[in-house]
Formats: C-alpha cells, sequence, structure tokens
C-alpha cells in the first residue's frame, strides 16, 4: 500500500531542517502547524476528571458532546438546523479525511475532486480508497462528470483563501443536483483576519438544508488540542449514520477522556479567542517582515499560515529562508500550481517568530 502513496512531504525537508539548526541561534521551526501554546487549565481539568474510563467509549460520543458540539457551531459560526444525530467525534481531522473515501465505499469507478493547492491528505485519501482524483477550482473544470465526492476548505491550507458564499451556493447547488456529496474541511474557520469566511451548513449557504453535505472541524488549532486528536464531522444527518456504522465496526473510537475535553473546549469560547489573538499578534510580526524582506505574499486572509513566494522555485526560498535558520514548507507540498511559492505557519512561540522577523530583516 506504501507503494501506492506518495513520499511523505515533510520527510523531504531533512537537508534544510539541519541548515536552519545550524544557525547560531536555532531553528525558527514554521514549516509544520503544531500548536506549540499551553492547553487551556479548564480542558485539562475535564480531561484528568474523566480520566477514570475503565471501559468502551461510545463511537457515536456521548450525548453531552453531540450537545456541545451543535451549540458550538451555532454560536460560533451561525448554523442552524443542526440536529445532535448530525454530528460524530473523529480521532483527529485528518483521520477522517484519510479514511473518508474507503469509510463511504468509493472505489476506482470513482471520482474525488479536490483542490488544485491543497492538504495533501485529501490525496492521500483518494489512493488509499484506489478512486480517481481530479485537481480542480472551479466547477468548469470538471465538465459533464459526476464526482462522487467534492472536497472544499475554506479557510485554505496553505493559501489562507477564503472562499466567498456565492461560490459556496454555487458548489452547493451544483453538487446537489449531480448527487455529489461535499465534504467542507472547515478546520481554520474561527481564524478569520481580513475576510469572514462561512461554513458550508450556515443558511446563507445551505438554506439551512444540510442535504449532501459534511462539515469537518478540528479542535487542534483554536483550543490547542492536536496532541488529543480532537475533531469532528457534522452535517447530513443520514451520510453521518453511514458513517458510524462503519467507525463502530472499524473501531475508531474517540477516548472517553478526550470526549469530556472536548466538551469543555466547546462550551468554552474565552480561551479560543485568547488562542486567536496570539495567532493574530504573530502574524501582525510576521506578515510585514516578509513583505520587508521581498516576498510577495497571497491571500493568507483567514488561518494559519502566510502563502509567501519570492518569485523563484519554491525549493530555492526554503534554502534561502533555512540559510537564515528558518524553515517552511514548499509549496509543492500542496500542488503543481503551488511550485513558487512556500508555506509560513504562525504556530511558534512569541520569542521565535520574533527572532523570524529579526532574521528577515
Amino acid at each position: 500500500m506504501s507503494a501506492s502513496l506518495p513520499e511523505f512531504p515533510w520527510d523531504t525537508l531533512a537537508a534544510a531542517k539541519a541548515t536552519a539548526a545550524a544557525h547560531p541561534d536555532g531553528i525558527v521551526d514554521l514549516s509544520v502547524g503544531t500548536p506549540v501554546d499551553p492547553v487551556a487549565p479548564l480542558i485539562r481539568e475535564a480531561l484528568a476528571a474523566a480520566s477514570s474510563a475503565p471501559g468502551y467509549p461510545a463511537t457515536a460520543g456521548t450525548a453531552r458532546l453531540r450537545e456541545s458540539a451543535v451549540a458550538a457551531l451555532t454560536r460560533r459560526f451561525g448554523v442552524t438546523g443542526l440536529s445532535e444525530a448530525a454530528v460524530l467525534p473523529v480521532i483527529g481531522t485528518k483521520e477522517l479525511i484519510a479514511w473518508l473515501p474507503t469509510l463511504l465505499g468509493l472505489g476506482a469507478a470513482d471520482v474525488v475532486v479536490v483542490p488544485e493547492l491543497a492538504y495533501p491528505t485529501y490525496d492521500v485519501g483518494a489512493r488509499l480508497a484506489g478512486t480517481q482524483i481530479v485537481r480542480a477550482d472551479s466547477l468548469t473544470q470538471l465538465g459533464p462528470q459526476s464526482p462522487a465526492l467534492i472536497y472544499l476548505n475554506s479557510p485554505s491550507n496553505p493559501t489562507g483563501r477564503v472562499l466567498g458564499v456565492d461560490h459556496l451556493r454555487k458548489v452547493v447547488g451544483w453538487a446537489r443536483e449531480r448527487g455529489v456529496l461535499v465534504a467542507s474541511d472547515e478546520c481554520y474557520l474561527g481564524l478569520a483576519w481580513d475576510a469572514q469566511p462561512f461554513s458550508v451548513l450556515h443558511p446563507s449557504v445551505c438554506d439551512g438544508d444540510h442535504t449532501g453535505l459534511l462539515a469537518v472541524h478540528s479542535l487542534s488549532k483554536t483550543s490547542s488540542l492536536a496532541g488529543y486528536r480532537a475533531g469532528f464531522v457534522a452535517g447530513d444527518a443520514d451520510v453521518v449514520t453511514e458513517l458510524l456504522a462503519v467507525r463502530k465496526h472499524a473501531g475508531m473510537i474517540v477516548p472517553t477522556p478526550v470526549q469530556a475535553a472536548m466538551v469543555a473546549a466547546l462550551d468554552d469560547d474565552e480561551h479560543e479567542q485568547v488562542q486567536r489573538e496570539r495567532y493574530a499578534l504573530r502574524r501582525a510580526v510576521l506578515l510585514p517582515a516578509l513583505r520587508a524582506a521581498g516576498f510577495s505574499v497571497d491571500h493568507s486572509e483567514a488561518g494559519l499560515y502566510l502563502w509567501a513566494s519570492r518569485a523563484q522555485d519554491c525549493r530555492e526560498t526554503v534554502g534561502w529562508l533555512a540559510d537564515r535558520g528558518i524553515l517552511v514548507a514548499p509549496g509543492e507540498f500542496y500542488g503543481p500550481a503551488g511550485a513558487r511559492h512556500v508555506r509560513v505557519a504562525l504556530t511558534a512561540t512569541d520569542e521565535r517568530i520574533n527572532a523570524a522577523a529579526a532574521r528577515l530583516s
């Protein structure tokens, strides 16, 4: 199976990482969007309080967790009409994305559409299921074909691009006419800077009808829970029920203490706003520093990354920054269209972000 998959992208950064690590003041690693800030005490306390959990957890999640997810989507993102039966916890959203085509029973006769610049796991999930893969950002690129699954990602990883309501509505309408399932990766929805993103489940997008729609949400970024593997999917209740039925057999279950921690995180907006402000301040330091150093920064109106270019091959840019002790991800990780960009993460401590800005100047 591994032979059918690409080389794990970050494994190819070993030489650049070694160069950056040799900097006298140490490496500034902006290559991966992994949180570095402490988990909020209220979440850790909830995890500890639920740690005496000898029995098997429910694959569907506790009723309390599903209630909290529905309430958070309503309160934070204006989603309406979502039932608790239409929510399913997952072991981090990367797991769901990697296995979604397989869980849906897709195969060689099916087409999965991923964005032209995309999180690599969309492609990996399609490969694991043995489906056909098409990279497209517009419906006209798809012609008359009717894919089985189309991924949306707004705000985008890696570009930070936000898709407007009209664009989202058009995709939803087109998909419904053809019986296509839409999976919207909304992991960065709570990190808007210069544009307001909308969930595919928002009534202005879907008119309150969630048929054929899945929204994928993570607590990794806004609650710094990447180490907890805490996410959920919500939307079409029939599709969620099917996913649940398969996942029961496969043992894809979120641990009981993590479910309790998720409840605490979803019920509290204050810690999320504190974390958002941390990223906003880091962005305010790094964005002008990149521009002053001669980079153009495209899109990047939301999310945790700056999509930057020096108008040269992305690997050359990676090397240029590594010579200054800064490690970033080459844009080619996300598709051929990223060959002249790099992705610069905001997920580093204030001290390391300030160090990167100083080196760029």
